[in-house]
C-alpha cells in the first residue's frame, strides 16, 4: 500500500488558535496563499488581490447552493432529555432525513418536541432508522419544509466554531453572496471569500463566471473511519450543471483561458460530469448535466476540468484535503499547510485560502 492512500498520510497538528471561529470584518480581507505548482514556490497575499492574479478570458466557477437552517434543536417529548438534530434531506414519501444526538436510543413512535422563540412547536415523530445513524422523522405540520425549516431551524454552524447557536453575524456571514438554490447542510466555504464589488472587479478585467451547484451533505460531516482509502465510500451529494454554465465552460477552453474552480464543491461538481460525459462515449469536455455523486477524489488522480483552484484549508484527515493534494501534489500541498502554520494562516470555514496555479 502506497503513502498516498493511507489517512495517516493526511494528518496534521494544527494549534487551537489557527481555528476561524469568528469572520473577518469584511469578507475580501482574508489573507491568499499562492501556490506555483511548477516551481513549487509559495506567495502571500491577498484575496482582494485576486483580479490581479487571473487572466482575461479565464473563467471563475461557483457553487451557487444555499445553505438551508438545517440545524434542529429540541427535546425528547416524553422524558424533557436534551436533542440535537441535522435535516439531511426528505424522503420521497416526505419523511424528513435526520440524523441526531441524544443521551439513550430514540424508540420508534417516540417524539421529539422542537421550539422557535416565538413558543410555537413542531414535533418529529420517529418512523424509521436507516443505516449511518440517519433516521426518518415525520413533522407534525403539513407546511412546507422549508416554512418549518426557516421557522424552527437554525444555521448548521461546524462544531470547532464552538457556540450552539448562530448568532446574526453567522446568518449573514455563513452564506455565500451569489447563493440563490437551497439545499446545502454546509456552505461552500472558497466562496465567502467574494464580495459583489470583487466580482464586478474580475469581471471589469475579462474573468467571465459560470455558476454551478452542489448541495453539501453530509459527507462535510462524517470523518474517514478506515486507514485504507480504498476502503472509503463517499455519501451521494446532488450538482447541477446548466447549458449556460457548460457553454461558458467550453468556450472557455476554445479559446485558451483557464477554468479557474472555487472550492472544492465546485471542483467535485465539474469533475462529476467530466466523468459521466466520458462515461457514455462524449467528446466534449462540458455538457449540461445533473445528478447525485459520490466521487472521491485522491492521489492520485487525473484531473480534466480544472487549471486553477481556489479553496480552504481543511480538516486533517478530511476527504477536502485529499482532494487538494491531488491537485497540488502530496508533498507540495502537505508541506504548504505546514507552511500555512508557521505563517499563522486561519483555518476551516471562516479562514484564510489558497490559489493553487
Amino acid at each position: 500500500m502506497s503513502r498516498e492512500d493511507l489517512l495517516s498520510t493526511y494528518d496534521y497538528d494544527l494549534p487551537e488558535d489557527l481555528i476561524a471561529k469568528e469572520p473577518l470584518s469584511t469578507r475580501d480581507a482574508a489573507r491568499l496563499m499562492v501556490l506555483d505548482r511548477r516551481s513549487k514556490t509559495i506567495t502571500h497575499r491577498q484575496i482582494r488581490d485576486l483580479p490581479e492574479l487571473l487572466r482575461t478570458g479565464d473563467c471563475l466557477v461557483l457553487n451557487n447552493s444555499r445553505v438551508l437552517p438545517a440545524r434542529l434543536f429540541g427535546v425528547r417529548t416524553a422524558t424533557g432529555g436534551k436533542w440535537e438534530g441535522l435535516y439531511l434531506g426528505s424522503a420521497p414519501n416526505g419523511l424528513w432525513r435526520l440524523i441526531g444526538q441524544t443521551r439513550g436510543y430514540l424508540r420508534p413512535n417516540e417524539s421529539i418536541t422542537v421550539k422557535n422563540d416565538a413558543g410555537d412547536a413542531l414535533q418529529l415523530k420517529l418512523i424509521a432508522k436507516e443505516t449511518d445513524g440517519v433516521s426518518l422523522f415525520e413533522p407534525s405540520s403539513t407546511e412546507s419544509t422549508l416554512d418549518l425549516l426557516q421557522r424552527f431551524g437554525d444555521v448548521p454552524l461546524p462544531p470547532y466554531m464552538d457556540r450552539k447557536h448562530a448568532n446574526s453575524l453567522d446568518r449573514e456571514r455563513y452564506q455565500t453572496t451569489f447563493a440563490r438554490h437551497l439545499g446545502s447542510v454546509a456552505a461552500p466555504t472558497a466562496g465567502l471569500h467574494f464580495t459583489p464589488e470583487l466580482l464586478d472587479t474580475c469581471c471589469q478585467r475579462g474573468v467571465q463566471r459560470a455558476e454551478v451547484t452542489l448541495h453539501v451533505g453530509i459527507g462535510t460531516f462524517r470523518p474517514v473511519a478506515v486507514e485504507n482509502l480504498s476502503d472509503h465510500r463517499m455519501h451521494s451529494e446532488w450538482c447541477d450543471i446548466s447549458k449556460i454554465a457548460a457553454d461558458t465552460l467550453a468556450d472557455t477552453r476554445s479559446h485558451g483561458g483557464r477554468i479557474v474552480t472555487v472550492g472544492t464543491t465546485s471542483l467535485r461538481t465539474l469533475e462529476s460530469a467530466c466523468q459521466k460525459i466520458d462515461g457514455a462515449g462524449e467528446t466534449t469536455t462540458f455538457r449540461e448535466w445533473q445528478g447525485e455523486t459520490n466521487i472521491f477524489i485522491r492521489p492520485p488522480y487525473e484531473f480534466k476540468s480544472t487549471d486553477v483552484l481556489l479553496t480552504n484549508f481543511h480538516l486533517p484527515k478530511s476527504t477536502l484535503l485529499m482532494l487538494v493534494c491531488a491537485f497540488g501534489g502530496l508533498e507540495f500541498m502537505l508541506s504548504a499547510y505546514q507552511s500555512a502554520i508557521t505563517e499563522r494562516y486561519r483555518f476551516y470555514s471562516y479562514g484564510d485560502a489558497m490559489l493553487i496555479v
